[in-house]
């Protein structure tokens, strides 16, 4: 009797251990390790987080959407700058968000703030469709990404045109991992692939094949670099815990889930150094 209580009491530490123990040694590695960013005051600035509406992975039937922590992690970066943060997606409505990242162990600090957010939940639920919004009225234009963004983000010709509106109006453009796919379709002044000759990053092929995502029809990496984009990235022995943001002109892209925070961090920043340009416009 004696060691069996022993034993459950080894089973219970053991498991204390691995729960709280395991999120701070991912973070150790790099999934998600905090950024130490500047505080913002942009009182009076908007910005606008785009995202997938695709839900279903493939024919697999398996559920998929916005990966949730690069969606959350710029949202309250932004929010916490007094910004007023709009969210839309692809189609409208309910957008769809991968729940294996809303879970232990890969839940944020800001997706645990989210679960608790009812204005924030509001947003997601009822978010506008990219079609009904003018993103010239922006000061910051973010896309998120996840596996969903994989079918349409790319592919996508109204998104492709609001963001070629938004670069040719001077508005300060972010993406982080699959929601580089969002440039692709986008065109500069002259008409020529915005991404083109462009530093850029996204997620990396080989974190693709590592997570077992090659079923999806679009990875960044392949799509950037056949579209003429200079593709930048950083490695680890498994890349999701690399890290690697990048800045060109107007446009700042953030490689992988990690790097939300530092991203929408680069956009502000350069906002901040503005001396004028747009504020909300009604």
């Amino acid at each position: 009797m004696k060691k069996v209580i022993i034993a459950a009491i080894v089973i219970i530490v053991v498991a204390i251990i691995v729960y709280f123990g395991l999120p701070t040694l991912l973070k150790t590695l790099g999934l998600h390790a905090p950024y130490r960013g500047q505080s913002f005051d942009l009182t009076g600035r908007k910005a606008l987080i785009i995202t997938t509406s695709k839900g279903i992975l493939g024919e697999t039937g398996k559920k998929t959407g916005v990966y949730a922590s690069e969606m959350t992690v710029p949202y309250y970066e932004l929010i916490d700058a007094r910004m007023q943060v709009d969210i839309a997606s692809i189609d409208g409505g309910e957008i769809p968000i991968e729940q294996i990242s809303l879970k232990w162990p890969l839940l944020t600090p800001a997706d645990e703030r989210f679960l608790i957010d009812a204005d924030f939940q509001q947003k997601v639920k009822n978010s506008m469709k990219i079609d009904d919004v003018n993103f010239t009225r922006y000061d910051l234009v973010y896309m998120a990404g996840g596996w969903g963004a994989a079918y349409d983000l790319g592919t996508s010709e109204v998104l492709g045109r609001k963001i070629s509106e938004a670069y040719s109006s001077k508005i300060i453009l972010g993406s982080v991992c699959h929601g580089a796919l969002g440039f692709l379709r986008a065109k500069d002044e002259h008409g020529n692939p915005l991404v083109k000759n462009r530093k850029m990053t996204a997620v990396t092929d080989k974190q693709i094949k590592e997570l077992g995502i090659e079923i999806t029809p679009q990875h960044p990496e392949r799509e950037l670099r056949a579209a003429g984009a200079r593709f930048e990235s950083k490695t680890a022995f498994r890349d999701m815990f690399a890290n690697h943001v990048v800045i060109d002109d107007t446009i700042i892209t953030g490689q992988n889930q990690n790097a939300g925070a530092e991203t929408a961090q680069k956009m502000m920043g350069l906002l901040n150094k503005r001396k004028t340009g747009p504020a909300i416009r009604e």
